[in-house]
């Protein structure tokens, strides 16, 4: 998609903190992270959200798991823990109309969130 942020920061054209890259999917830092670590985790295909998932595209929501698994392992936070958020729709919170998991740690994190 043409004017989607995230679509940009997969091609390159819009510089991000990479974490992990694959073929399937790309991971980066939060620009504005609401925990000491906060990242996301996104299709590198065009996904609007959730709702948009079907038989044809669901495997990658596996894939995304597997992949912040590898990372929170990584940067030592799987065994403290952390919460993977997606945002589903405007009143779910979704602000870029790509689908995207956050997933942040590094300190106790409350419940509910707001």
């Amino acid at each position: 998609m043409e004017d989607c942020i995230f679509c940009k920061i997969v091609k390159g054209e819009i510089p991000s903190n990479k974490i992990y890259e694959d073929d399937k999917v790309l991971a980066f830092y939060d620009i504005s992270p609401e925990a000491p670590v906060h990242f996301l985790v996104i299709p590198k295909s065009h996904i609007e959200s959730a709702n948009s998932l079907d038989e044809n595209n669901v495997s990658i929501v596996s894939h995304v798991f597997i992949v912040i698994n590898k990372i929170v392992s990584e940067l030592g936070i799987a065994d403290s823990g952390y919460r993977i958020v997606n945002n589903c729709g405007e009143d779910g919170g979704q602000t870029v109309n790509h689908m995207h998991f956050h997933v942040l740690g590094g300190r106790g994190l409350k419940w509910p969130p707001g």
